[in-house]
């Protein structure tokens, strides 16, 4: 096909896009990487602040009152493990990203969830826009950061963002469209404005599956502040990135292992929460 139709130069118009956005939004992608930052370091130091003991804890206590007896020992148990091998800081400026990624998913995403969930045309735009969202390779998203934000801690922020936001997205659709008809009608009979109907029914109904979308984001955020540490985030994905590259087997072992806790901790709070807006817990 070369010969018949000339090659279209996409890289070359998603860099002048690029370079026209730094140029012209450059003070509005200083003052983004300014929050973040803070909000990234409010956090590290906040929870630093609290002994690693009281913090194991506090955090048993939360398993235990949100799950059963077994997450809350898991949790103790897990967390006393990567203070002990020396990662409880690391695990803090991870904790941190993910945690800041998510809320910044959910700022954004359940809203756009709702405008989708209430407009046909709205869904037709922005389905699109997640399918490449979930399938563009990771590393890809690396790269805008980078020359929005320059490295360090915002462009894995904002990667671990675009990333894991369409899960949130896309189950507050889907929990807002399964609200049954008939409860939608009677609402409506009973002179409900769109504004009530939403936030006195569909949202509260939905709330199970929206909660489902940001478990999701959770642990796509975490996969990707890990993959982030290849520009400059700091945390476990840092370790298992030097470990890799250095050739260390056990060190890089220790660090997944540490990732492996978290993950597990963070999925079980986040889905028993869920479970207990349903009614029940496991």
């Amino acid at each position: 096909m070369e010969g018949i139709l000339p090659r279209l130069p996409l890289a070359d118009w998603i860099d002048v896009l690029v370079n026209w956005m730094i140029n012209s939004f450059g003070g509005l992608f200083d003052g983004i990487s300014t929050g973040i930052r803070f909000f990234v370091e409010g956090i590290v130091s906040g929870l630093g602040f609290i002994p690693s003991i009281i913090l194991m804890i506090l955090v048993s206590l939360l398993a235990w009152k949100v799950c059963n007896n077994r997450i809350a020992i898991f949790a103790f148990a897990g967390l006393f493990l990567i203070d002990n091998l020396g990662y409880w800081g690391q695990m803090l400026e991870t904790l941190a990203l993910v945690l800041t990624a998510v809320l910044i998913s959910i700022v954004i995403g359940i809203p756009v969830g709702i405008w989708a969930s209430q407009s046909e045309r709205a869904r037709q735009v922005i389905t699109p826009i997640l399918d490449l969202m979930q399938t563009m390779p990771a590393f890809v998203y690396l790269l805008p950061a980078i020359f929005f934000f320059s490295i360090g801690v915002v462009p894995g922020v904002i990667a671990s963002v675009i990333f894991s936001m369409p899960p949130t997205i896309r189950l507050t659709i889907l929990g807002i469209k399964q609200v049954p008809a008939d409860l939608i009608e009677a609402t409506e009979a009973f002179g409900s404005t769109t504004k009530q109907k939403l936030v006195k029914v569909q949202l509260p109904l939905a709330m199970p599956t929206i909660l489902a979308g940001i478990n999701q984001s959770i642990m796509l955020a975490l996969s990707m502040v890990v993959i982030a540490s290849m520009v400059g985030a700091p945390g476990l994905g840092t370790e298992v990135y030097r470990a890799v590259t250095q050739i260390r087997t056990g060190a890089g072992f220790e660090a997944g292992l540490a990732i492996v806790i978290m993950a597990i901790l963070l999925d079980r709070l986040t889905q028993n929460i869920g479970k207990k807006k349903q009614g029940g817990t496991v």
